[in-house]
Formats: structure tokens, sequence, C-alpha cells
């Protein structure tokens, strides 16, 4: 089925839009390699923290995603 993909900030503008799905896969890793390059790259920062289903990740080696997951790429918080 599909895991949709969420694209806060900044990362909206890099990803041509806020939200996409693609195919179900099971890791962070496989979610990177199906998107371009440049978008892939600014995911994989350590400051971009990640979301499931609406709840924070704390260690990104142990993602696990299913079917139907809801993956939010949050950046890094600016402003004074």
């Amino acid at each position: 089925m599909a895991l949709k993909l969420v694209f806060l900030g900044r990362l909206e503008d890099l990803a041509g839009a806020g939200e996409m799905e693609i195919l179900t896969v099971s890791s962070l890793a496989e979610v990177l390699a199906g998107l371009e390059p440049e978008l892939a790259a600014a995911l994989n920062s350590a400051k971009v923290r990640l979301a499931v289903n609406g709840k924070l990740v704390a260690d990104r080696g142990a993602l696990m995603l299913r079917d139907g997951d809801e993956l939010a790429f949050l950046p890094p918080v600016s402003g004074g």
C-alpha cells in the first residue's frame, strides 16, 4: 500500500509539496533511496527530527515503518 511523507518548513520547499505518498518500505534508508538526492541529503541531516504517526522518533536506526504510517520530517526551529 502506501506511506505518507510530510515535509514541514523549508523541507516543504525542497520537496516541492507538503506531502507525498510512496510505496510502503520498512526503513528510513529505503525512503531516502527513493527520493531526489538533494532532498534525501537534507532529510538525512541529524538536525532534522522525525515523527511517525505524530510521535517523535528517538532512534533513527530503530525506525520500522508499516503500511499506512505517516512519516513527518521536522526541520530545526529557528527564530529570535
